[in-house]
């Protein structure tokens, strides 16, 4: 369950069914998943497309410029007709999920997404400025916005939400290992080479991981390994920061 989905939801007082007072989260971690009261809400394709893109931008925008993000490869009368058919379809589910206008649209301001959850805390952890640096869960950075989805709109999202997850896995690894949270460590560093297997500050974070947990030989391989992926990859040798981790350790071919 995300995070959002973990938020205490009052008890509505509305009538049965979609009621005033419910708790509605997008979660668009992994998969699209639109809630209320943790009960699922159904959209066709082309609905979900517009719900999340609204619930990444954070703003209200101009229904013209959704339509056009939207639809790019149509004309604009039609890229208008599409979208007033995709909120006729949100609307039909009887949920307040968009705030729409005349001229605006945008998401609801009582909806969670669990992007922007997410991401507060990772800044605010990047930042320096929280109490408990592991209390952000690492799975919840181990994974892309909609990875099955490819529209441009999408993958310029997912490439900021990537950067931005890669420091904090990072730097996740390295607090749990100051703590002796060794074993942890080396599960979120793995899980910030999975992400960018090429960052060499991740993989140098997962040797020194594999090293503090007295795995010498996991370390070696780890630096063999990144070493022929780096080279294969861009003709390029790992840094001298990296090859001091491995200095007096046993060498192989």
């Amino acid at each position: 369950m995300s995070l959002a989905a973990k938020r205490r939801r009052t008890n509505s007082t509305g009538a049965a069914g979609f009621g005033p007072a419910a708790s509605i989260s997008l979660h668009l971690i992994g998969t699209f998943d639109l809630r209320q009261d943790d009960r699922p809400i159904e959209l066709p394709a082309g609905a979900q497309r517009l719900i999340a893109f609204l619930g990444l931008q954070k703003r209200q925008m101009l229904r013209v410029y959704v339509a056009g993000v939207l639809w790019p490869d149509t004309r604009e009368v039609r890229a208008m007709a599409n979208l007033r058919s995709a909120l006729w379809r949100v609307h039909q589910v009887g949920c307040p999920v968009a705030d729409v206008s005349a001229t605006h649209l945008g998401l609801a301001r009582d909806v969670t997404v669990d992007v922007h959850e997410v991401s507060s805390q990772a800044h605010t952890l990047i930042g320096g400025s929280v109490s408990e640096p592991l209390a952000l869960d690492h799975q919840a950075l181990s994974v892309d916005i909609l990875p099955d989805w490819y529209d441009e709109w999408i993958i310029v999202e997912r490439e900021r939400y990537r950067q931005l997850r890669l420091q904090a896995l990072e730097i996740l690894a390295e607090r749990a290992m100051a703590v002796g949270r060794l074993a942890e460590s080396v599960e979120i560093g793995l899980a910030a080479v999975a992400v960018e297997p090429l960052r060499e500050s991740a993989q140098r974070q997962l040797v020194k991981a594999h090293l503090a947990n007295g795995n010498v030989a996991a370390a070696l391989r780890q630096y063999h390994s990144y070493r022929q992926l780096l080279y294969d990859e861009l003709g390029l040798q790992p840094s001298p920061l990296m090859r001091e981790l491995i200095d007096g350790l046993a060498t192989q071919p």
